[in-house]
């Protein structure tokens, strides 16, 4: 996620760090180009060249420009979704730790909380693809049995049945164990969210139309602008081209928020905060937080 401090108006413009430009220059550049050669063949051979007029061009645009805010607004929603469940961890996080406090047994209470931390981290290698049961290993008990299928819900069985045993013990009350259920319950419900997220993109024909869509309108747009625009119908044709398929590239990146681009979300800053919370806790030395690196915050 890019962090960015309040910057003038002169280093906002010229940014790159979290811009799109560099996903959609080859575009821009091709369409300028054709822009360039639609002009000069207008200028050089004109019984070659058709005027077309710009009122399509002036409907059609703002067709797009209502389906482009749609499908850019269900992208935003899944990134903020995203990040309530995140939000909604370290919630439930922090109140199993509360709760627990309980438990007078140092080393099974260090037990359940390690393996919180051995959750959050799974989710997130889970979420991007990588080795959950890699990423949760080091903050996992050695005799811990957990499944590589599902490393995370493995993990909140293993606590689920660690409550429970303690409760049948008597060390804890069933009220107490009936909270740390509810937190339990909430963690594997935002796994299921993240799941939901990660698992099912936007369908398949809005982006297709999209994209067709975009790619039609910038390619027959300078046959428009090149009469009346002469050689300004370069410039404007980039303009509007970077504005169509920045949104475009904006959209498909905020689609997948758990993934390492820079405008993701900052899971592993997440997965740090909880750690310093659960090793605070334990009495544990606190890991430092992360840092946004050339203003982005992984």
């Amino acid at each position: 996620m890019i962090v960015h401090a309040h910057t003038d108006l002169l280093r906002m413009l010229f940014t790159l760090r979290g811009s799109v430009v560099k996903r959609i220059a080859v575009r821009c550049l091709m369409v300028t180009l054709l822009a360039a050669l639609i002009v000069l063949v207008e200028r050089h051979y004109p019984a070659f060249f058709y005027p077309v007029s710009a009122t399509p061009f002036t409907l059609l645009g703002l067709s797009l420009s209502i389906f482009m805010s749609f499908r850019n607004t269900a992208c935003y929603d899944r990134w903020w979704e995203g990040r309530k469940a995140w939000g909604r961890m370290i919630i439930e996080v922090r109140s199993f730790v509360r709760e627990s406090a309980v438990i007078d047994d140092s080393t099974q209470r260090a037990r359940l909380l390690r393996s919180l931390c051995a959750f959050a981290h799974g989710l997130n290698a889970r979420l991007r693809n990588e080795d959950d049961l890699h990423a949760a290993t080091p903050w996992l008990p050695k005799d811990a049995d957990i499944s590589a299928h599902n490393v995370c819900d493995g993990i909140l069985r293993d606590l689920g049945e660690r409550c429970s045993r303690l409760a049948s013990e008597g060390r804890i009350s069933e009220f107490r164990y009936m909270t740390l259920e509810q937190r339990l319950v909430g963690l594997s419900e935002v796994q299921a969210t993240c799941e939901r997220i990660k698992g099912t993109p936007l369908p398949f024909p809005y982006t297709l139309l999209l994209h067709r869509t975009i790619y039609i309108f910038c390619l027959l747009l300078p046959f428009a602008l090149a009469e009346p625009l002469g050689w300004l119908a370069p410039l404007f044709t980039t303009i509007v081209s970077y504005t169509f398929l920045g949104l475009d590239a904006i959209g498909n990146e905020l689609e997948d928020p758990f993934g390492r681009d820079e405008n993701d979300l900052p899971t592993d800053s997440l997965v740090r905060l909880l750690e310093r919370d659960v090793l605070s806790a334990l009495g544990e030395p606190l890991p430092p937080l992360l840092e946004p690196v050339e203003h982005v915050l992984s």
